[in-house]
């Protein structure tokens, strides 16, 4: 693993299931390498081209039940029908290393973590359109019809949320959010260190 340059930073995604969380994520490590992703674990299935380990840690609901049972999360959520997770090993993995963690998860996982670690950057990113976040989930052809409309049901849920984040940004243009998420994690190193050097507690 590369060491860090930077200071390291916990920085969370969120956005509705479309937006471009996933994405940004990637293109950020892509650019950066003192950024690494947490990778998340779920019991949903692995859509195509997924690998365990790299996109997620994929478990049976009786495998991440009993890690919830041991404490091993450091948030987690049950999100249309399946559970997702930060474990707390993934992320001290990381922070070991000096990197900036970049998490890629939903909501209420983001305001979770924000609760035990006050100065994470929680940044939401907002589709362009309702339109446009329709096309895109049709386009990516992993979810059925009736799927799809369960996820854009949960959007002013999603949305109402969005207002104890610390940044709002509608990702119209990818590069250009790219690069304003950039700046705004890199001003964030030149104030203050915060979690360089320390562990997710129990």
């Amino acid at each position: 693993m590369k060491r860090k340059t930077t200071q390291s930073q916990l920085v969370v995604l969120s956005s509705p299931s479309g937006g471009g969380k996933t994405t940004i994520a990637r293109a950020l490590v892509g650019r950066k390498d003192e950024y690494q992703i947490s990778i998340s674990a779920t019991t949903r299935a692995p859509r195509q081209h997924e690998q365990d380990g790299v996109d997620y840690y994929f478990m049976s609901e009786g495998e991440f039940a009993e890690k919830v049972e041991k404490g091993e999360f450091l948030e987690y959520e049950q999100v249309h029908g399946n559970f997702y997770g930060t474990l707390k090993s993934e992320v001290n993995r990381l922070l070991a290393h000096g990197y900036t963690v970049i998490f890629d998860i939903d909501v209420y996982g983001a305001l979770s973590i924000k609760k035990r670690y006050p100065r994470a950057i929680l940044i939401f990113i907002r589709p362009p359109s309702l339109y446009e976040l329709k096309r895109r989930l049709s386009k990516r052809k992993t979810e059925n019809p009736a799927t799809i409309q369960k996820r854009l049901e949960r959007l002013p849920e999603e949305y109402e949320k969005a207002r104890y984040f610390d940044y709002d940004i509608t990702n119209d243009k990818l590069k250009s959010t790219i690069e304003q998420i950039i700046k705004i994690i890199e001003k964030h190193q030149q104030k203050e260190s915060h979690v360089s050097d320390r562990t997710i507690q129990e």
